[in-house]
């Protein structure tokens, strides 16, 4: 079993910038791919970033492309999304979640069901 537990939502003005952590504990944090999800209002749930286990590579959606980005601490068992530039639409429940470290070219090919272990959820509210 792999649990994870995010931090760092909160308010933030337009514009500014926040960064989650995801921290895991139980499993072998370093052997799984991480991935940030997030939810608005009304929405479905959608992928905004991925890494693979040794952090060398990363996918983004491309809502966010340019002005997020996901890294990882294996010593630390920690998953980071630094998020610059915000804008309200970013404004949703982000979500960490853990897959097993299968090689895809894109975010098109992610789907929720490939993530075994989810995290509860942080708030982020973009809002002046």
């Amino acid at each position: 079993q792999l649990q994870l537990v995010e931090s760092g939502g909160g308010l933030v003005q337009p514009g500014g910038s926040m960064r989650l952590s995801c921290s895991a504990s139980g499993r072998t944090f370093s052997s799984l791919a991480m991935g940030w999800f997030r939810q608005a209002p009304g929405k479905e749930r959608e992928i905004v970033a991925d890494i693979n286990w040794s952090g060398g590579m990363t996918l983004y959606a491309n809502s966010v492309k340019g002005r997020f980005t996901i890294s990882r601490d294996n010593a630390k068992n920690t998953v980071y999304l630094q998020m610059n530039s915000l804008k309200p639409e970013d404004t949703a429940v982000y979500y960490c979640a853990a897959r097993p470290n299968i090689y895809y070219s894109s975010t098109y090919s992610l789907r929720e069901s490939m993530y075994s272990y989810w995290g509860q959820g942080t708030q982020v509210t973009v809002s002046s």
